[in-house]
């Protein structure tokens, strides 16, 4: 996924509460890097590089596709695009699609066009920019309204084809990455894209006005020049396994965007930019509608052909969940991705679904699952002791919580990079040891033995049993118990904290876990807030506890850095939710960076898996390997399914409204 697009979809209503609800039905791992705000591959070290570390080896493992008909083995296919202006590339492999491919497998190029299509936002929205720290984007603004520089595959791991780009060159040294600008690419306002806008959209991200996840992810560019108005070279620091297809998700926009105000004032004016929608009109707060442009430059591309096929899209907010089911069962808007367990199994019925009228469906996904859980903020001092956290990941009792709240439906994440081949197993392999012996003097003897997993109450085991282990660890760090019942430490200090969050939906998980802890002393206790407020106080840090989701990726690469860099700790608005601060992981996440082959790669992520493990930054939550998706009988979908993909992507690109099915 781009970087840009998997911050936007984490923004607010994305992955924060894809948990509130229960857990997040395993959101798509765009490969390696974009997100919808805010970088898939999501991001490197703060104004250091996202692999500081020395230069790397060789270059990343990219192959790009070449225009010759026999195909070639990836390592030989790599050599053979570098320094070729290519079609598309891909990490590791060379990519499915040849030279003069016509349309992606997953969508269907005679999709009819037109019809409406209403969709559900959360909370609220005071903005249009999307690349801004403050405040709330509307919900579809990045997503309907941004191109960028390439278009990711959702059916391979990580390849990336020519979108404002018509080709790619990858330089033989992994030092830059060269893109000639189609000739047909208009923005919204008419004006064709040129390599100028391209650089002032870098620069503009990167620059102190814009979120500082931009300047994060991008952290290796050392600069970006335009040897002609279609041509835009971005030159590397030093090598970086990903940046060179990271780049192709960079979003662009028209130099006239704002009309010369600095970049955080422009909120509420639409974005000039060159994607498929318009704004056609926004009630602050409430709903925003989008119309498909007329002369959208890019209908007959490969990369968008039978893609966005609906003539106006709508957000309609509500304040709630139990408004929102409501809403979508009166016709109010005609799809949902169902988050929460409950509603799912019991809130999607009647009538309607009995009759027809609305479909209730799981799709089934190959993405990586990631990890969600609740996030322990280290920055505190109350979860400063690796044995705190421990202790608090012994009181979450999963089982019973799948049986009694949730159904049945989910099963639970043992790793940062679940239901994938990066997810440590074991004792680790000579490959890991290669990595982790030069770190031994930094590690916990405990890493270099079995993968730790999160307590279970399967039988023999107990809730009970797992709250008198959690009782001794809390004794070893200076807690007991009072006679007042309470966990106490040396200067009497009750041990009591809070989770934030901003929906209710919360409660299911948080206040069972709560009552756990309770039997040992500990007070936790739910802070809803409003999602402005909520979005703030997380951008800052200021939370003891909080969920979150982090994706994972088929390829993973720069958002690891900042999830977990030192550097990411404390600069404000990035991933790193725990603080986590550990040389050996800011090791790893280098190791991981510059990797040169898929084995490498697999490797790296594996031994860093294994050492955030031991340092129980997180309670784990669980996952699912579907989507649960409702919708009325009016849209259709092609038949033949992406492998990795979120749900609303999806959505937007690939399904359309039946002819005749009114809305038209």
């Amino acid at each position: 996924m781009g970087i840009v697009s998997r911050w936007v979809a984490r923004s607010l209503a994305g992955a924060l509460l894809a948990a509130a609800a229960p857990p997040m039905a395993a959101q798509p791992a765009p490969s390696s890097s974009a997100a919808q705000p805010a970088p898939s591959s999501s991001a490197a070290q703060p104004a250091a590089p996202s692999s500081a570390a020395q230069p790397a080896s060789p270059s990343p493992a990219s192959a790009a596709a070449t225009v010759e008909a026999a195909p070639k083995p990836a390592a030989d296919a790599a050599l053979a695009a570098r320094g070729a202006f290519v079609h598309g590339m891909a990490w590791g492999a060379t990519p499915k699609y040849p030279p003069g491919f016509t349309h992606f497998d997953y969508v269907d190029p005679k999709a009819p066009r037109g019809g409406a299509l209403t969709l559900d936002g959360f909370g609220s929205f005071d903005k249009l920019n999307p690349f801004t720290l403050k405040g709330v984007t509307a919900a579809g603004v990045y997503a309907l309204m941004f191109d960028t520089l390439t278009e990711q595959a959702d059916d391979e791991p990580f390849s990336v084809y020519g979108l404002l780009a018509e080709s790619m060159s990858f330089a033989p040294d992994g030092l830059s990455i060269t893109f000639r600008l189609n000739p047909k690419a208009r923005f919204s306002n008419g004006d064709p894209v040129l390599a100028a806008d391209v650089k002032h959209s870098f620069d503009t991200l990167t620059g102190k006005l814009a979120h500082p996840r931009f300047k994060s992810v991008y952290g290796d560019v050392r600069g970006v020049t335009t040897p002609d108005e279609r041509t835009v070279r971005f030159e590397f620091k030093q090598r970086n396994h990903e940046l060179h297809m990271i780049l192709g998700g960079l979003p662009v926009f028209s130099r006239k965007w704002g009309g010369g105000k600095p970049f955080d004032q422009i909120v509420q004016e639409p974005p000039i930019a060159s994607g498929p929608y318009l704004v056609e009109r926004a009630d602050w707060g409430r709903s925003i509608v989008y119309k498909r442009r007329a002369d959208y430059w890019a209908e007959t591309l490969p990369t968008r052909r039978g893609m966005f096929n609906f003539g106006q899209v709508t957000y309609k907010y509500f304040k709630d969940e139990v408004a929102r089911l409501e809403g979508f069962k009166a016709g109010q808007f005609d799809w949902i991705n169902e988050n929460s367990a409950k509603n799912w199994a019991r809130g999607h019925g009647g009538p309607k679904y009995r009759s027809g009228e609305i479909v209730k469906k799981e799709f089934v996904h190959a993405n990586g699952a990631g990890i969600q859980g609740f996030a322990m903020n280290t920055r505190r001092p109350l979860f400063a002791d690796r044995r705190v956290r421990l202790a608090l990941a012994q009181a979450f009792d999963f089982e019973w919580m799948n049986r009694q709240v949730f159904y049945g439906q989910y099963i639970r994440s043992p790793s940062y990079f679940t239901n994938s081949e990066m997810q440590a197993k074991g004792p680790p392999g000579p490959d890991e040891l290669a990595l982790l012996e030069p770190l031994r003097a930094q590690l916990d003897p405990a890493v270099f033995g079995d993968a730790p997993l999160p307590p279970d109450t399967e039988p023999p085991a107990t809730l009970r049993d797992n709250l008198r282990t959690a009782l001794g660890l809390l004794r070893e760090a200076g807690w007991t118990v009072a006679d007042d019942g309470m966990l106490r430490n040396a200067k009497g200090e009750a041990f009591q904290f809070e989770v934030l969050s901003y929906s209710k939906a919360l409660e299911r998980i948080a206040v069972p876990w709560a009552r756990n802890l309770e039997k040992i002393g500990i007070r936790a206790n739910l802070r809803v807030t409003d999602p402005v407020l909520f979005q703030k106080r997380l951008d800052e840090f200021d939370y003891d506890v909080t969920v979150v989701s982090y994706p994972a990726s088929q390829t993973p690469g720069n958002e690891l850095t900042e999830r977990f860099s030192s550097g990411a700790a404390d600069e404000k608005g990035s991933d790193n939710a725990m603080g986590v601060r550990d040389p050996a992981v800011d090791a790893l996440v280098r190791a991981l960076l510059t990797s040169d082959s898929r084995a490498e790669l697999v490797a790296a992520a594996r031994a860093l898996d294994r050492v955030l493990r031991h340092g129980w930054y997180l309670v784990p939550h669980f996952y699912s390997a579907t989507h649960r998706i409702a919708y009325r009988d009016t849209l259709a979908h092609p038949q033949t399914m992406p492998k990795f993909y979120a749900a609303s992507p999806w959505l937007l690109k690939t399904w359309w409204r039946k002819p005749g099915s009114g809305s038209d």
